[in-house]
């Protein structure tokens, strides 16, 4: 798949599908940038971390009033 027909693919999905894969994408987040800093951290242990969490109904920051 060429990265033009990727990016029509997301925006073809709905905002909640991709609220939903951005959610589930932070695990593997972390440990990468965990591992860039040299700082391993088992992606096992993050996902089971992770989902004790409940998703936010936004990513996006809350605008401060």
């Amino acid at each position: 798949m060429k990265w033009n027909e990727t990016i029509q693919t997301w925006q073809k999905l709905n905002a909640q599908a991709q609220q939903q894969i951005r959610w589930q994408r932070v695990p593997r987040q972390v440990a990468l940038s965990m591992a860039f800093e040299k700082e391993a951290v088992d992606l096992v242990w993050l996902e089971e971390l992770h989902l004790q969490e409940e998703p936010p109904t936004s990513l996006k920051p809350r605008e401060v009033y």
